[in-house]
């Protein structure tokens, strides 16, 4: 089959012919339609984002193909299955504290790299392998290309689900103008938020939001000000749950403004990037949590039952996916489409590499 292969970090991507994967027994072998290139792709390649990947490597963060072959314990999946595959592996030796891998993009500790060395390789291939319990049957007709984002939309997802998010509730979403953000802001309004909060710096993209979503989005421009900033998010009035979506390079007092809007007894869920880089921690005040009753949490990524609930939610249209821009890209041109996924992570644009045609 057809690859592209990172050999080194700080190397380009190389596409050449590599050996067909081989599924053993609990596995899938899956023919690779379509897979979304995260904006992120280029810092983690070049190593930037010091991603625990072990070169070479076929990289790759889940997506959508067409079953090849199905081991004997596969009960439901059949040769020819439009299906999603879900790059968060699980080992299955340990049902209360699992070892996780990302499959082609990064692990947690020594157990998930062990487990990412078996499942060393990702979607940036003609035909990849899953274990059986991550290949998710799509409705048939579902696009490919455009339910690829699929590997976008289940991340906030399970940011919301494990904030126990409520129908009617308001939701504050930090780092609301990045692709996750934005993402989180489509979701959360799918899953029945009555109200999103939406801070950022970049105008044109909050008056994009609250054009696409109307009046239950509140877009608020950030100034710097901490003070300032956490009055303004607060506004609106009581923010139930929030959700921090920001990237490595955000300042973990952004972090800290919008966390600590939330009203006594709410929540927040901490899923992005601060502090990977180094600087500041997020120093949330004791007293504050305390007194409050308010729950924090982290949450990276999503439980396995997220990818049937977030196929559930695009496929009655609770999620409509037609807005969002597609530019799809050949496997030989995979290097462009990392280039071009830098160059356009606004919200709801994706970049999807074909690696099947």
């Amino acid at each position: 089959m057809r690859a592209a292969t990172l050999t080194a970090f700080g190397s380009p991507l190389v596409v050449d012919d590599v050996p067909d994967p081989e599924a053993g027994g609990g596995e899938v072998l899956v023919e690779v339609l379509a897979t979304c290139v995260p904006p992120y792709a280029a810092e983690v390649f070049s190593g930037e984002r010091r991603y625990p990947l072990e070169p070479p490597v076929v990289p790759g963060v889940g997506g959508i193909g067409r079953v090849v072959s199905a081991g004997p314990d596969a009960t439901r999946l059949r040769a020819g299955d439009l299906v999603w595959c879900d790059s968060t592996v699980r080992a299955r030796d340990d049902a209360l504290t699992p070892d996780i891998t990302l499959q082609g993009w990064s692990s947690r500790g020594e157990g998930g790299a062990r487990l990412a060395r078996y499942l060393h390789d990702g979607t940036f291939a003609e035909l990849v392998r899953v274990p059986t319990e991550n290949a998710h049957r799509l409705p048939a007709g579902a696009d490919p290309a455009r339910w690829s984002a699929l590997g976008v939309h289940t991340i906030p997802y399970g940011g919301l689900l494990a904030g126990r998010l409520e129908a009617g509730e308001t939701v504050l979403v930090s780092g609301a103008t990045g692709n996750l953000g934005s993402s989180a802001v489509a979701v959360a309004l799918a899953m029945g938020a009555g109200h999103v909060v939406t801070p950022g710096r970049n105008r044109a993209v909050l008056d994009l939001l609250a054009d696409r979503f109307g009046a239950r989005v509140s877009p608020v421009e950030l100034t710097g000000d901490e003070d300032a900033d956490r009055s303004a998010m607060a506004a609106s009035g009581p923010v139930d749950l929030v959700l921090d979506l920001l990237p490595p390079q955000a300042p973990s007092s952004v972090a800290r403004a919008a966390a600590m809007t939330v009203r006594e007894h709410g929540r927040v869920v901490l899923m992005g990037g601060v502090g990977m880089l180094g600087g500041d921690d997020l120093a949330l005040p004791y007293p504050w949590i305390m007194r409050n009753s308010v729950t924090v949490r982290g949450q990276w990524m999503y439980p396995r039952t997220a990818n049937t609930g977030m196929i559930r939610l695009v496929a009655t249209g609770a999620l409509d996916l037609a807005p969002e821009r597609i530019t799809r890209f050949a496997l030989e041109e995979v290097n462009d489409a990392v280039a071009h996924a830098a160059a356009h992570g606004g919200p709801f644009d994706r970049t999807v590499l074909t690696p099947a045609g």
